[in-house]
């Protein structure tokens, strides 16, 4: 259901560490957009910079940014692929 094992987070800047770490307290099973864990952030212009960091995590499962969708609820981009990221939704849906 979820990783429970700490991770090294050091290879990303400061705010990128701040969305991993965002991202892991995402349900499983649950989504959320770009936008609303910018605003969750304290940075509620920070959409982009949010896409960036899930684009620079390298740590797929541990770091789940399968979880964020864009604002109308359709998938977005995915460094393993947007079929990965809706298998990998519906999935959890199931558990």
């Amino acid at each position: 259901v979820g990783f429970d094992l700490p991770l090294d987070l050091r290879h990303g800047t400061p705010f990128q560490q701040r969305v991993w770490e965002a991202f892991r307290s995402i349900p499983c099973g649950a989504t959320t957009t770009y936008t609303a864990l910018a605003r969750r952030l304290g940075q509620p212009n920070g959409a982009r910079a949010v896409a960036t960091a899930c684009a620079a995590n390298a740590i797929a499962l541990g770091i789940p940014c399968h979880r964020i969708v864009r604002a109308d609820g359709t998938l977005a981009g995915y460094r393993w692929g947007v079929g990965r990221k809706r298998a990998l939704l519906d999935k959890e849906a199931t558990i």
